[in-house]
Formats: structure tokens, sequence, C-alpha cells
């Protein structure tokens, strides 16, 4: 989950674990569908909204470099002291057997004190986890405090070498891409964001070329919360909360079995970095904020 992928040391452990258990996504492949477009378009106006009322795009950042999917990493250091909390929803897709012998890749504690605790977040979900749990991922996507990004149908890396995933093949990683937006809209999700991120955080420019046309803005962070495997909430606060400047992304995760220590943690870092004058957002705010848009 570095970008690029050797540069935050903190999460190496973190990435050396996910590949020991292949956190990847949820239950058994299915075949994928005819694809569809991955970001909801957004270009339409519902049918009973005023004509002339038509809803905006989320913002995106615009293509790099030959035209390569564009990464961010945290909005510019202004003195507006915001940031936004993600969390990874991970599952794998050979990972269904575990899940059936009650192994628990959802937290639904973690979601029930954000909503507690009225903080917004982005959550970066498998489409594999979005199959196991579809009543979860469907609460969650209606939830206006809360958005839904992609991490990827299946949780298999993006480059080779990263941290003992398996990996999708280059030809195939956009319809790896789209088949998780595919799960999304089958459990209901119908507004899921146009924001990507790697599994593992590994990726590269022959990545970043492979899922241009689905027109993601590729999301990585700037403050590992080292949440995963953790068992002290306390050092999982105290590093969030020595790294948050500004117009910080914070990764996390929502699986109780890799990240148990995570709820913990997050009570102590919401009402603290309020103290310190912080705003929660969602990151399609951040990314509006660093690309001109409010």
């Amino acid at each position: 989950m570095i970008p690029p992928v050797r540069r935050l040391a903190g999460l190496c452990a973190l990435g050396a674990a996910l590949g020991a258990l292949t956190l990847t996504a949820c239950g058994a492949p299915r075949q994928p569908q005819a694809p569809r477009p991955a970001a909801p378009a957004h270009t339409s106006a519902p049918a009973s909204a005023p004509a002339s009322v038509v809803p905006s795009r989320p913002p995106t950042l615009a293509p790099g470099p030959a035209g390569l999917t564009p990464v961010f990493h945290n909005a510019p250091r202004t003195a507006d002291r915001t940031v936004a909390l993600t969390f990874d929803a991970d599952m794998t897709a050979d990972q269904g057997a575990r899940a059936a012998a009650g192994e628990h890749f959802d937290n639904p504690g973690l979601i029930a004190a954000l909503r507690a605790l009225e903080v917004p977040a982005t959550v970066f979900m498998t489409g594999r986890w979005a199959e196991e749990y579809p009543d979860q991922a469907r609460s969650i996507g209606r939830d206006p405090r809360f958005e839904i990004a992609n991490h990827s149908y299946s949780h298999h890396a993006f480059t080779g070498d990263c941290y003992g995933l398996p990996t999708v093949p280059e030809n195939r990683m956009r319809a790896d891409v789209e088949r998780a937006y595919t799960a999304f809209r089958k459990a209901g999700v119908t507004d899921a964001m146009p924001y990507f991120r790697f599994p593992g955080g590994c990726y590269d420019k022959r990545a970043l070329r492979a899922v241009s046309g689905t027109g993601v803005t590729a999301v990585q962070w700037d403050v590992v919360s080292g949440d995963a495997f953790a068992t002290d909430a306390d050092a999982v606060a105290r590093q969030v909360l020595e790294g948050v400047k500004p117009g910080s992304v914070v990764v996390m995760h929502c699986t109780r079995s890799a990240a148990p220590t995570t709820e913990r943690a997050v009570r102590t870092i919401v009402p603290e970095l309020r103290r310190q004058g912080y705003r929660f957002v969602k990151v399609s705010e951040l990314i509006g904020t660093a690309s001109g848009r409010r």
C-alpha cells in the first residue's frame, strides 16, 4: 500500500502480513459480467429532480503524463485543518472458506462507532467483500456520512513482488476494477466513487496505464495507522496522531480478524484530533480541494 511501493516503511509489516494471510476479496470468485464503466457517470438527473438540476460528477484529478491514472496522496497543507480517515475492507477472492468457517472480514462495530462519533469516512472495499457482506455494503453505501471506493475485486496485486500477494495479469487489471463496481451494484451500492486503491498500495506505470480507461483517481495516503494485526490500540492512536497534518489521508482497516484494535483506536483518535481543531472529511472533499473544486 505504499506510493511509490517502498515509500512508507511503516506499512511494510502490514504488507507482509497481508501477503502471509492473502487478505484479498471475500469468498469464491464468480464469473465476471460484461464490463461496464467503472466510475458512476453522475451525468443525468434522477426522474424526480427538475430538468435543470444535474448532479455533478465526484471530483477527480486530471490524468497524468501520457494519460496515466492520476495518484492522490494528500490535499495541500493549508490552514484548513481537514483530515480523511479511510478504511480498507479487505478480503481476497479465495477467502470464502475462511469466512464460512467463522473468520470475520467485516467490522460492524467500527462502522457503528463512526456513526456514533459522527465521523465521515471513505471505505475502500473489495468486490469480494461486498459479495460476502452485501447488507453491510448497502448500508454503508446508502449512509451519506460515508462513501464507498474501489479496492479491486480480488485484492490481488497489480505489480510483482507486492508482499507476496498473487498478481493480476496486466490484461485483466481493468476488468478486475470493473468487476468490483459490478459487485457493488449487485449489493445495492449505486453510487460508488471513482476512486481506486491498489491492493498493497503497489503500483507502477504499467498498472497506472492498465486502469486508466476506468476513469478513476488512484488514492494512496500519507499517514499509516499501523492497525493491521496490532494488539495495542493506544499505539495505533499515537501513530496516527503523530502523523496527521492538514489535508492528510489516514489508512486504516475495516476487518475484525486482521485489525482488531481499530475501533478502540478510532475512539481515541477522533476526539483528540477534534480538540486540535481538525475537521473530518471524506476523500472526495480533499480531492475537490486539490483539483480546485469545492
